[in-house]
């Protein structure tokens, strides 16, 4: 047997800087259509499949004789694996023939098909779909398979196909314009804003802009965030609060933009109202909840989960607006929640929701002791609206004779 590149060396330097670097990619990565919790990195997976499919030099010493020649062409090698890694060489189409040239040659032009059996975020396959080899993947998450499909098998179908929405097709220069799956992500795209411009026109009135102070560049801004925690009556009798459940105050930790929030307590209400806080330092209050149970932000009583189970299933758990992120002109604007904003979230009555069971037990999923035993309660009345309408707009698109007319996989 012929040993492979990988059995010998790797420049890992490259590889693991690049792949380092995909953790900062907003534009184009995988990861931003779907967070996958265990996603290996692009760079590596292109790496690893390369090193493992072209044969290292010092198993041909009929062309590399001498370990100087070895060494010669192991660096040729790695020079291409220092390329092919880098983001911007994602969709070189010279760099992958030249990776793809290599491959075949090692393998007398018949590279074995390569087959993820848990695929996860899909990103063996679909560097392997990358570097031009048969890709096979599965997975017994379907939310790994949505991904994956989305990733390598549904764009292929649409290979080279110009889009059907009206306005590409008014614009339309020519069939060769729409290489790869240009054309299927100019529908996407047309579709996508189609469905956002008319379930802005129903329930935009749910979503309502905010007021950035002077220091933020003022105007309004869109609010991409509503961050809550749940509540729950306090067992003390000398209390009584309505106690904010969370594991954490923190906002922020990132240098230079830190942010956490603040629980101002009236002692004499006993209510408790959230200011935003800015600036480095942050907060050296812990959470209300632990492993152990949570504690009462107004008079530090200790409360058991079983309290706090019999409130869920009692139909006594609320929930509080603890902080809102807007979209400012230059980043992230954590700001403390208003009274309109929780008022209008809290003002809503979603119609036709789902009201089907939940399973009696889940591994990993225990929300049913707290009384939640409907898919609906897992949602605020906002999302369970928002879900009617965008399902609403999507059965809609169907009906449309010019729309989604490839595949319903496009929707």
């Amino acid at each position: 047997m012929k040993k492979k590149l990988i059995e010998v060396a790797l420049p890992l330097e490259a590889i693991n800087k690049e792949s380092a670097r995909e953790k900062s990619i907003r534009h184009g990565h995988p990861s931003t259509l779907h967070l996958w919790w265990a996603r290996r990195p692009l760079a590596a997976c292109r790496a690893v499949l390369f090193a493992s499919l072209v044969d290292d030099p010092s198993s041909l010493p009929e062309q590399f004789p001498t370990e100087a020649d070895q060494d010669r062409e192991r660096q040729r090698l790695f020079r291409l694996i220092e390329k092919l890694v880098l983001w911007e060489n994602s969709n070189n189409r010279a760099v992958l023939d030249e990776a793809h040239a290599e491959i075949m040659k090692s393998t007398g032009g018949n590279p074995p098909p390569i087959y993820d059996p848990f695929c996860g975020g899909g990103s063996i396959p679909l560097e392997a779909q990358r570097l031009g080899l048969e890709a096979h993947g599965s997975d017994l998450n379907p939310v790994a398979v949505l991904i994956t499909k989305a990733l390598i098998e549904i764009p292929p179908r649409f290979a080279g196909q110009p889009p059907v929405n009206p306005a590409a097709k008014k614009k339309m220069s020519g069939k060769g314009m729409w290489t790869g799956a240009r054309g299927l992500a100019d529908d996407v795209r047309y579709y996508g804003r189609w469905m956002r411009d008319r379930a802005f026109e129903r329930i935009g009135g749910l979503y309502p802009k905010v007021k950035l102070p002077e220091e933020n560049g003022a105007g309004e801004a869109t609010i991409i965030a509503w961050l809550w925690a749940r509540t729950a009556k306090c067992p003390n009798p000398a209390c009584g609060a309505e106690m904010p459940l969370t594991q954490s105050f923190d906002l922020s930790k990132r240098p230079g933009s830190e942010a956490w929030v603040d629980p101002v307590v009236n002692i004499e209400t006993k209510e408790v109202r959230f200011l935003v806080r800015i600036g480095p330092g942050g907060t050296t209050r812990s959470g209300t909840v632990n492993r152990r149970g949570a504690s009462c932000v107004v008079c530090g009583t200790s409360v058991p989960f079983d309290h706090i189970r019999n409130e869920g299933r009692a139909g006594r758990i609320g929930s509080q607006l603890m902080s809102t992120i807007a979209d400012g002109p230059r980043g992230r604007v954590f700001l403390s929640p208003s009274a309109e904003q929780e008022q209008v979230a809290c003002n809503v009555h979603p119609t036709n929701s789902p009201d089907t069971a939940l399973p009696e037990q889940a591994l990993g999923f225990r929300v049913q002791l707290y009384g939640m035993t409907e898919h609906r309660h897992l949602f605020t009345a906002r999302q369970l609206t928002m879900r009617r309408v965008s399902t609403t707009l999507r059965h809609q698109a169907r009906e449309f004779t010019d729309f989604f007319p490839l595949s319903p996989a496009v929707c």
